[in-house]
């Protein structure tokens, strides 16, 4: 059992009376999502999204406004490779001072980014749609956790750098990795932190039928 398996955060988590009778498509090739959706007792199949769902940011774009876009475009990318399906779909980026902290491209941004987290709390935000494609409905919303960040040693950061578990998660970190230089402040959800908040998925899957907004072809947008 890998570590992240073993996590206290992998256990209890919810899970929610499904809305339709849909499969259940997970729209992202995250292992980190695909672990946490097994873990809460989904059954579901994987479909990624294409790449081009995750271009553009526009200008001014706070992170939650991009996270809820991508999500969206995401679920929307893989609607139409299907004829049937409740898709979910999520993206997870990181903030700090006013940046906006996705993956790292290379392991000289990795070390950029986690030079301008250490010491500081920091955001994390998910974007999170569901998305029938049966109905045509679909709901989208946005879950914050903040985080606190130690110091890091250029010893401790060398280190973490060369094991290359930055590889693919935003803000060049994974929670789930067992840093205990990060921890999280108040009540945030950690699930959300490793890149889909459960608890707030259970109540967007329980509340659909009420909260879902009929989807307009074409749209890129998110609704609301």
């Amino acid at each position: 059992m890998s570590a992240s398996e073993d996590l206290p955060l992998m256990r209890d988590l919810p899970h929610a009376t499904l809305p339709t009778d849909e499969p259940i498509i997970l729209a992202s090739g995250s292992p980190r999502r695909a672990q946490l959706m097994k873990a809460a007792g989904y059954d579901f199949s994987v479909i990624v999204a294409s790449d081009e769902a995750e271009c553009g940011m526009c200008s001014r774009e706070t992170a939650p406004e991009m996270v809820a876009r991508y999500a969206y475009r995401k679920a929307a990318d893989v609607a139409t490779k299907v004829d049937n399906g409740l898709i979910i779909a999520a993206d997870t980026v990181a903030s700090c001072v006013g940046q906006i902290l996705g993956k790292p491209r290379d392991q000289d941004h990795a070390e950029a980014t986690l030079r301008l987290l250490s010491g500081r709390r920091h955001d994390v935000y998910t974007g999170v749609c569901i998305w029938s494609v049966k109905l045509q409905k679909c709901t989208v919303d946005v879950v914050r956790t903040e985080l606190m960040m130690q110091p890091l040693s250029d010893s401790m950061l060398e280190g973490y750098l060369d094991s290359m578990l930055w590889e693919g998660k935003a803000g060049a970190f994974g929670y789930q990795d067992g840093n205990d230089w990060l921890s999280i402040v108040g009540e945030g959800s950690e699930s959300n932190v490793v890149g889909l908040p459960m608890e707030r998925l259970a109540e967007l899957l329980e509340k659909f039928d009420s909260i879902a907004e009929t989807v307009i072809t074409g749209i890129t947008e998110p609704p609301g």
